[in-house]
């Protein structure tokens, strides 16, 4: 049985505009499979509804129609069986980075010995023991989303989701994060869905890539490149890489937009 599922989910969001109720379909019938332990990428254009389905999976939206199970369980909100990370680490700046870490243990109710000791292991498997106490103002864009990470894992979820957590860094900072990504999942060897517009994270990273576009499932790519993966230029210069690649690169442009109805317009 596959560890996420998304069986033909929908999206419809109402917007106002002009005092009229503007119909919108972010998703359009996705469905797709994410087994044990493995890293799924959902890549495409801006607008293609990927982060409305990682939202969905976690529980932050609801699915208009369809249904997400995780662990042969369907979702019905957030829950600690998932954590996520955002394209810019939400950290409570008024706490230091150890205390960030501890934030979600406390809300899951864990002893303060016991909160104490697991944020401090997953603050030193980010690389952060030596900055645990400083405030976010006092860390660096990539240090904050070392933190972010740590929060999200130190709850031991089942499935970690991440919205673009790399976009935002510069590219040595990136590549940095993209390889720690990597080493973390194979300690850990949880299951990872992550949202990106970066074909060539798409490809560095995943087992697999769900190509999307206006709302659907264009293609589901398998990258066919062995782990463990430890050397980014290996990797890149790797035959897989660039054939697999190329193959998201003609699956987006080759995509025959799949035009929404007219948007619905009802008065108010």
């Amino acid at each position: 049985m596959s560890h996420v599922q998304l069986k033909d989910v929908s999206k419809i969001f109402g917007l106002k505009v002009d005092g009229r109720m503007q119909i919108t379909r972010a998703l359009n019938g996705v469905t797709f499979d994410i087994e044990q332990g493995e890293i799924v990428a959902l890549a495409g254009p801006s607008g293609c509804g990927k982060t409305t389905a990682l939202r969905i999976i976690m529980g932050l939206e609801s699915a208009t129609t369809g249904s997400v199970l995780v662990g042969n369980k369907e979702i019905v909100g957030c829950g600690h069986d998932r954590g996520m990370v955002f394209q810019h680490a939400e950290l409570l700046p008024w706490k230091s980075v150890l205390d960030n870490v501890k934030f979600g243990l406390a809300m899951k109710g864990i002893p303060k010995p016991e909160a104490d000791a697991t944020a401090s292991r997953y603050v030193d498997l980010v690389g952060l023991s030596h900055a645990k106490d400083r405030r976010p103002h006092q860390l660096s864009g990539g240090m904050k989303q070392r933190v972010g990470i740590a929060r999200a894992l130190a709850i031991d979820p089942a499935v970690l989701l991440m919205d673009e957590p790399f976009g935002a860094l510069d590219s040595q900072t990136r590549e940095t994060l993209q390889m720690e990504l990597l080493s973390i999942h194979e300690r850990t060897h949880k299951t990872i869905v992550f949202v990106t517009h970066d074909l060539d994270e798409a490809v560095l990273l995943a087992d697999r890539v769900v190509v999307m576009h206006a709302g659907q499932v264009r293609e589901i790519i398998s990258i066919d490149i062995g782990r463990p993966r430890r050397d980014i230029r290996a990797i890149q210069t790797n035959p897989e890489f660039m054939r697999k690649r190329m193959a998201i690169w003609e699956t987006l442009h080759d995509a025959t937009p799949h035009a929404d109805p007219v948007p619905e317009m009802r008065p108010t």
